[in-house]
């Protein structure tokens, strides 16, 4: 059992800040680089959802022909920007091997377990006070269709989930009508996922920034990690544009930048950003429950203060430049589903974005460095990021103080074969 260890994590995002959390509460000395003043990016725009109901990976049966038809479509939910890059073909290739029913079929279970034991943490931090009394509710996600197909398809996956014992309502259009009853939705009815819970991602960002300095954590904001050393199998020294760190462990937990870290200690981790967008909506608009349009493929969630209108997958790099195009699908497919709804010219040139880290099967990267023994890495959650920081936290910690793991993490091994 090692108590006491120093601790250096690489990332200040959700999975950044729970492990330093839990590490924290363990008696870790933890220092957090983070290269910006953590305020905006993935942890900020997301939809904020908490979904055991997710069970089905991204690198599932038909995705790459979606991302096929719509490559030259950059409104499109799925976007691949056509590019040559070595990398991402490499990972383009990896995914389209995942993509096998038999894969999605081993994955679910493993995607259930951790996001209900996530879901469990986020009540236990609510429960400690540590944060105050923050925004967490579970009504549960509607999953609200227009079109018999869309409705087919999603019954598909309730009755896996209903299956792997996660609760599940089906929902006619006067069923939908009680559930959420101050709008007019134009939807045949939804699939209730009642195992879901949601939060206000910036108040439990914000938050978490406040007390971690408060119990001992090092939060060293707007410093980059340059440079990594290592001796034999342990890193020794890791060099920001402002200092020299010296730790017994270190995690990177930086997501989409988390590859470009590994190529500095020459491992390859097949990994790409999926940019997401948001719109937030100040005004009122009524929306009570968190619901994902299908047809639309976005995420509307109500969280404090505002209403969130978020999705969209884009594969084009690591950048932050926002397509307006892809604003206005998200307006345009949000004013579909309930009408009379209206989102401003300002609400969409206020639109942020944010960029998820995406694996090949969809499985998040959480375990120990073949090479490194005192690198852990904790990346890779793409569109269940929010959802899974905690668990992950959680299981990095555990990993540190030698403790039994909370569940089998095998399945997430970093540097497994694809």
């Amino acid at each position: 059992m090692g108590a006491n260890k120093s601790v250096i994590v690489v990332g200040g995002g959700i999975v950044g800040l729970s492990t330093a959390y839990f590490l924290q509460k363990e008696g870790h000395q933890v220092t957090v680089l983070e290269k910006s003043d953590i305020t905006s990016g993935a942890s900020f725009v997301n939809a904020g959802y908490i979904t055991p109901s997710h069970i089905v990976p991204l690198a599932s049966p038909g995705m790459i022909s979606k991302g096929i038809k719509y490559m030259f479509n950059s409104s499109s939910p799925f976007y691949m920007k056509p590019r040559f890059d070595l990398d991402f073909m490499k990972w383009a290739w990896y995914f389209k091997k995942s993509s096998s029913k038999e894969k999605v079929e081993r994955a679910m279970p493993i995607i259930r377990d951790i996001n209900l034991l996530s879901r469990e943490l986020y009540e236990d931090i609510k429960a400690s006070g540590d944060l105050g009394d923050f925004h967490l509710e579970r009504k549960g996600l509607l999953m609200l269709y227009q079109t018999e197909k869309a409705r087919d398809h999603e019954m598909e996956v309730a009755q896996k989930a209903g299956d792997l014992g996660l609760e599940v309502n089906y929902l006619d259009a006067s069923g939908l009508q009680k559930v959420e009853p101050n709008v007019d939705l134009n939807a045949l009815g939804a699939i209730h996922y009642e195992c879901d819970g949601h939060t206000t991602p910036s108040q439990f960002m914000e938050r978490m920034v406040n007390f971690l300095p408060k119990v001992g954590v090092k939060l060293r904001k707007n410093e980059e990690v340059l440079d990594i050393v290592s001796n034999g199998d342990a890193i020794t020294k890791v060099k920001t544009n402002k200092n020299e760190y010296h730790a017994d462990e270190v995690v990177f937990a930086a997501g989409s930048w988390t590859s470009a870290l590994s190529k500095k200690m020459n491992i390859n981790l097949p990994l790409q950003a999926g940019k997401g967008y948001r719109i937030n909506v100040a005004g009122p608009t009524n929306i009570t429950m968190p619901a994902i349009l299908m047809e639309a493929k976005m995420a509307v969630t109500p969280m404090k203060g505002f209403t969130r209108f978020a999705g969209t997958m884009e594969f084009s790099g690591i950048n932050k430049i926002i397509r307006k195009e892809r604003v206005e699908a998200i307006a345009h497919g949000a004013a579909r589903y309930y009408k009379g709804l209206k989102i401003s010219e300002e609400d969409k040139s206020n639109a942020q974005c944010g960029l998820r880290p995406v694996t090949p099967d969809g499985l998040p990267y959480i375990g120990t460095s073949l090479k490194h023994k005192n690198l852990t890495f904790a990346t890779g959650h793409a569109m269940m990021g929010w959802s899974l920081g905690p668990a992950t936290g959680k299981l990095v910690t555990e990993l540190i103080s030698g403790k039994k793991l909370s569940m089998e993490i095998v399945p997430f091994a970093p540097q497994r074969k694809f």
